[in-house]
């Protein structure tokens, strides 16, 4: 059970927190009328809000179907929420459909409440009652109201993007060499002397701004703005020395970045894990075709190479430079392999990674 402060914490400032008031509004007065009950929960299963028939509330709280109670599926077993979000697609269950004994009396209907700017799982929305009240339209109400709150909120962030760009225009006339203006999601909401990414993995701490390393974008000054943030470029600043490590240890293939301005992690894909063991195992260098065959084994699929380098450095941005494909000036890398008995990087046949198995034996 979560304690009531945290429950309420994250009614009030969780990720959901815009999505309730819509939710309460547009299905608890079904809930009422039709003897069910109204529940939204986090991405953990965890019933962070419940509305609905005074009645079928009194019932669910025999069942421990309260707020602060965990209802994911290895808690509770197959039920609405919990499978809804092992799916991530809306789901009904219906009485002797749920797992537990006691909750075969019930029925449920319920459907991903998702991010809509960055599309993430943020939790699910569900409706439920005694199994008498069961409606062949639930799950799609509750699909349908799930959407309308996550459509809301997207226009809310829209509003709130717009007037960031108003704020930004002027700043940004005045600013020589690049620069952009981030939302607090780090969405770029405008940028000056390049295009700029689409959107930045902001670090947690960035509190008051000052200067950073931040992902794809490298050595930057960050100023708070009215509901974001100015971001100036370091160009014409020497390379900050930055210390990056390749962790090939763990089940999925991580970056850490870190330097004296501030320090990201990201969870890379195998291809871009190859990319990098690579670069890391040639400290002059490689060209197009070298790469290609180092990945490949075939020094012709330069085209392929080039645009996969394209998309790593979306994520890396400076800490990666070309002609030759090199870690850039300042930084250095460190890889860290599996321990003796694991497989390096399962599932790839790129030769630069079973040439470096066998020392793992």
């Amino acid at each position: 059970m979560l304690s009531d402060a945290e429950i309420a914490r994250r009614v009030v400032t969780g990720p959901l927190a815009p999505m309730i008031p819509v939710l309460r509004e547009r299905l608890e007065p079904v809930a009422r009328a039709c003897g069910q009950l109204v529940v939204v929960t986090g991405t953990d299963g965890t019933v962070l809000w419940q509305g609905g028939a005074p009645e079928v509330r009194r019932r669910a709280d025999g069942l421990g179907f309260v707020p602060g109670a965990a209802w994911d599926e290895p808690t509770v077993g197959t039920n609405a929420i919990g499978t809804c979000l092992v799916l991530g697609t809306p789901v009904g269950v219906h009485g002797g459909e749920h797992f537990v004994d006691g909750h075969q009396q019930w029925t449920c209907a319920a459907a991903p409440l998702r991010d809509p700017v960055g599309g993430g799982l943020l939790g699910v929305v569900d409706l439920s009652g005694p199994a008498r009240t069961a409606h062949p339209g639930a799950l799609a109400l509750v699909s349908a109201v799930a959407a309308l709150a996550e459509h809301e909120v997207r226009a809310v962030h829209d509003r709130s993007l717009d007037q960031l760009r108003r704020v930004a225009g002027p700043l940004l006339a005045r600013v020589d060499g690049r620069a952009l203006v981030l939302a607090p999601d780090g969405l770029t909401a405008a940028a000056t002397g390049f295009a700029g990414p689409a959107r930045v993995a902001l670090p947690a701490d960035l509190d008051g701004g000052g200067r950073r390393v931040l992902p794809v974008l490298g050595p930057c000054r960050v100023e708070p703005l009215p509901g974001g943030w100015l971001v100036r470029l370091d160009d014409d600043d020497p390379a900050v020395a930055t210390h990056a490590v390749l962790d090939l240890a763990g089940d999925r293939p991580r970056l850490r970045v870190e330097a004296a301005t501030g320090s990201w992690t990201d969870v890379l894909g195998l291809r871009h894990a190859e990319i990098l063991l690579a670069v890391a195992r040639a400290p002059r260098g490689l060209t197009a075709a070298e790469l290609a065959g180092a990945l490949f084994d075939d020094p012709a699929r330069t085209v392929t190479v080039r645009a996969e380098v394209s998309r790593l450095r979306r994520t890396v941005g400076p800490l990666l430079a070309t002609r030759p494909y090199r870690l850039a000036d300042g930084v250095t890398l460190q890889v860290v392999l599996p321990p003796p008995g694991r497989v390096l990087l399962p599932g790839s046949v790129a030769p630069v990674v079973l040439a470096a198995r066998p020392r793992l034996g």
